[in-house]
């Protein structure tokens, strides 16, 4: 029996109404469905992997009391920071996500450990999120090592002080100022024991930063606390907290080491073979430099790295055709996007002009990208 034209309209508005409550009730269950749980870990030396690419780590290795992270999808908040020790010795942990490799463990798809002079760059950026009641630093700490190790202590650890709160200091003593990535920082140096340690205490708290983990690098071999052949194992950013420290975070963390720069000794590579000219012009309080790199050697080198030591009271206020890192002491030249390249027999120069007291000295030598070179 054929149906009517009213039956065949009332089946379609039923058949309509139907599918709007179903939709309307997908909705309300997608608009009320729990949102992806973050991850928590108490394990002592408990770690997680967020983005795909960076690893969170509880690492409590200076106290017994409990202390769980919370893994999020850009960083990581301590949950709980229960005890405290005392602040004339080593705090209670680093909680911190890393780019890199830490006691074997390596984060998914790092490049790191890298041979420092093929590296580029490494830009990073980091937010963190601070809180009273405690004593704590927030540090950034960057690995070196004379070899490619992923299982344990490096020789050289570089640490960033982004906030220090209590009556806490870096290890060894202060051995003077240094303005790098466009800030001036304290620097200390010292030993834990177990590794040499150069430490970068901002004189004010930094919240949040993007710059590039070289430029600490570049400060480091130049002060003759590592070497352009050694390797760059880990980036990590975290805190090291002595009293309590819930609610600390890192609200977002991010790291990318570029490879393809030179490479002076290393594998596959020539050691850099080089000769600098210093041409100055002085007067009374002032200077200028011109300084001219020549690749002595039998192949080019890439992001080229300049690093000498000024004199005791000279001070460089402007420069051109490079990025110089550190004023006064130890300085290194980098440079600009232009002249990133020597070629084999080829030269790059720059300039910089400065103060000084006293009586006008030159530098005493010149390392291009770790390897010492002659004097013209």
């Amino acid at each position: 029996m054929r149906s009517s034209p009213h039956r065949l309209r009332t089946v379609r508005a039923l058949f309509g109404a139907l599918l709007t409550t179903l939709a309307t009730v997908a909705a309300l269950l997608a608009a009320t469905a729990p949102a992806r749980a973050d991850t928590v870990v108490c394990e002592q030396f408990g770690s997680t992997v967020i983005q795909g690419r960076y690893v969170v780590q509880n690492n409590r290795w200076g106290t017994s009391a409990p202390q769980c992270v919370t893994a999020t999808d850009s960083g990581f908040r301590l949950t709980q920071a229960d005890g405290s020790v005392p602040t004339n010795g080593a705090p209670k942990s680093y909680p911190s996500v890393f780019n890199g490799c830490h006691y074997t463990n390596c984060s998914p798809g790092t490049k790191l450990p890298a041979q420092i002079s093929t590296i580029s760059s490494a830009p990073s950026s980091i937010s963190y999120g601070f809180v009273s009641g405690a004593v704590y630093n927030a540090s950034y700490d960057i690995w070196l090592d004379p070899t490619p190790r992923t299982d344990g202590v490096n020789r050289t650890e570089i640490m960033i002080w982004f906030n220090r709160v209590g009556p806490i200091q870096p290890i060894g003593s202060q051995v003077g100022t240094a303005s790098v990535g466009g800030r001036t920082w304290e620097v200390w140096t010292g030993s834990n024991g177990s590794n040499d340690v150069i430490s970068f205490v901002a004189p004010s708290a930094v919240s949040s930063w993007s710059f590039d983990v070289m430029d600490f690098v570049d400060q480091t071999v130049a002060r003759g606390m590592a070497q352009n052949n050694w390797y760059l194992t880990s980036v990590q950013a975290g805190f090291e907290p002595w009293q309590n420290g819930a609610g600390l975070a890192v609200n977002s963390f991010s790291s990318t080491v570029n490879t393809g720069g030179g490479d002076p000794g290393g594998p596959g590579g020539p050691a850099a073979a080089c000769q600098v000219t210093y041409g100055t012009s002085v007067w009374q309080g002032g200077f200028t430099a011109d300084v001219t790199v020549k690749n002595t050697g039998s192949a080019a080198v890439d992001g080229w790295r300049l690093g000498f030591t000024l004199p005791s009271g000279q001070r460089v206020t402007s420069a051109w055709n490079a990025t110089l890192s550190g004023t006064s002491g130890a300085v290194t030249a980098s440079p600009v996007a232009h002249n990133a390249r020597i070629a084999a027999g080829g030269t790059q120069s720059f300039g910089f002009q400065g103060t000084y007291g006293g009586t006008f000295a030159k530098p005493a030598g010149f390392t291009l990208n770790g390897t010492a070179c002659s004097v013209a």
